[in-house]
């Protein structure tokens, strides 16, 4: 059933059930219906207030682009979930992107109505010459207080596009992509016969809705008819209170969230006695983390899923480190090299998928990068190989990698560095790490800064979650005849202990 079809069932059948909560608000799935028509008038009279409304871009049929950049989960949820009942298309931007990224999709994807507590952003927006609005959280919630409601949401067409989503955050040109209601409910035909997100069920989703993992948590929850607790971060102090008085069965988070919950459970095991099942993706899953969480709570069963924001969930791993991941029925995968050509089993090459879930293709005004063929098959450009039926991943082309369950373009941390005073050359690397999988470290050729100096240098240029977590210094970073430097090489060295670290 499609996600609005769900509240609407849910909200006349059970008016009293949770559908979202976080702690600074929760809605039962029949308040969640009656806030967002109230919702969507505040956005609607935004949007026709506007004396020269931003063009949305082409790819959305014109539909009016609304765009959430707050830190409050609870409330970035509400407005997404309201929406999509809605003609409307929605959009979650991270507030800690760099300043220079959320401008850039804002004026490249045409979004008309920002919600954001940025005075920064306000600024760098009317000074771009941006036409459309922008106003704080506690003002749309005024507007939404003295707002006309307008007719209850209903399920709408599968082809039209209510998702604006975006590739990256560490990049200087994140790609922007739509997810329509058919590929979402498409993604969850398969969530649902392999996640577990069923009617009733509480499910615990911590960090920002403007991660695919936590957005997409979100909606499987209501599409099941289940209750999304929301946690702008995840606070070990509170989660065991939590977990017992909401009476939380089911997890969903990224790799690193897993110890923190594991160690939670260490401390007070009797508040998690009514945990079943931990959904963590985005990254291979470290056997050292899935044996830390099998001692304490054995009962809990752990599924760690790959998949890509663009494409869909593909396939899942359940037990070991998670380098064999079996793919989902009604998912097609291929290793192909690099002239299109599918490769042997066990050869290394490029993935290709083609999935329902599939989204269509980039938005043009933010990569001429192709995501999907004419004939459906999609790719991201992840290296693997299949062996004995199961796939394997060994990699990113492009050097992207994947820490703590975002995508890290390692080329782009080192372009971050340009320009830095008194800094040679540099190589970012990824590093084996036992909670994240991997982390980013950054080798330095020769003489370095200061520590600090880099950090802030970093913290300026990039995503908090894309900072290097580990510096080093090589007196020479291994190079190709041709100069260029070679990172696997120059990883080895680090593991090998021949880098001074910071």
């Amino acid at each position: 059933m499609p996600i609005t079809g769900m509240i609407l069932d849910v909200a006349a059948r059970h008016p009293d059930r949770p559908a979202i909560v976080g702690s600074d608000g929760r809605l039962t799935y029949a308040q969640l219906v009656d806030d967002s028509r109230r919702m969507f008038a505040a956005v609607d009279d935004l949007h026709r207030g506007q004396t020269v409304p931003p063009r949305p871009a082409a790819e959305t049929g014109g539909i009016p682009i609304t765009a959430v950049s707050v830190t409050s989960a609870f409330h970035t949820a509400r407005i997404v979930a309201g929406l999509a009942g809605y003609r409307a298309v929605s959009a979650t931007i991270d507030p800690r992107w760099p300043l220079a990224h959320q401008v850039r999709v804002i004026l490249a994807c045409g979004i008309g109505v920002v919600i954001s507590d940025s005075d920064e952003l306000h600024t760098a927006l009317i000074d771009a010459g941006w036409t459309g609005t922008i106003l704080p959280l506690v003002e749309f919630m005024r507007r939404e207080a003295y707002a006309r409601p307008r007719s209850a949401p209903r399920v709408r067409s599968s082809r039209e596009a209510f998702l604006l989503l975006f590739s990256s955050g560490t990049t200087s040109h994140p790609k922007a992509f739509l997810k329509t209601r058919g590929q979402y409910r498409a993604n969850y035909a398969i969530s649902s016969a392999h996640l577990e997100p069923l009617a009733g069920v509480a499910t615990l989703a911590p960090g920002p809705v403007s991660y695919s993992l936590t957005l997409y948590a979100v909606i499987e929850c209501l599409a099941s008819g289940g209750g999304v607790h929301l946690a702008d971060s995840f606070d070990p102090l509170s989660v065991a209170a939590r977990m017992r008085d909401e009476r939380i069965s089911r997890v969903v988070a990224v790799p690193a969230v897993v110890q923190s919950l594991a160690d939670a459970a260490r401390r007070d095991p009797r508040a998690f006695a009514g945990l079943r099942l931990v959904v963590t993706g985005g990254a291979n899953l470290s056997s050292v983390l899935r044996d830390s969480l099998g001692q304490v709570l054995p009962d809990v069963r752990l599924i760690s899923y790959y998949g890509a924001a663009e494409i869909g969930f593909i396939g899942d791993s359940r037990g070991g480190d998670g380098t064999l991941i079996s793919v989902y029925d009604g998912v097609e995968v291929a290793i192909r090299d690099e002239t299109g050509a599918t490769v042997p089993d066990g050869d290394l090459g490029t993935l290709w998928v083609r999935a329902e879930a599939c989204s269509d293709g980039y938005l043009a005004a933010t990569t001429r990068e192709t995501l999907r063929q004419p004939d459906g098959w999609a790719t991201v450009h992840d290296q693997g190989r299949i062996v004995g039926g199961r796939l394997t991943l060994v990699g990113r082309a492009g050097d992207i990698a994947v820490t703590g369950g975002h995508k890290v373009s390692l080329q782009d941390v080192d372009r971050a560095f340009e320009g830095m005073p008194q800094l040679g050359a540099v190589s970012a690397v990824t590093l084996p790490h036992p909670r994240l999988g991997t982390v980013v470290a950054l080798v330095i050729e020769g003489a370095a800064p200061p520590k600090a100096h880099l950090q802030a240098w970093a913290r300026e240029r990039l995503a908090p979650q894309f900072v290097p977590r580990r510096w080093y210094t090589l007196q020479a970073l291994p190079r190709t005849v041709g100069g260029k430097i070679r990172r696997g090489e120059t990883a080895e060295l680090v593991t090998r202990g021949e880098a001074v670290r910071l």
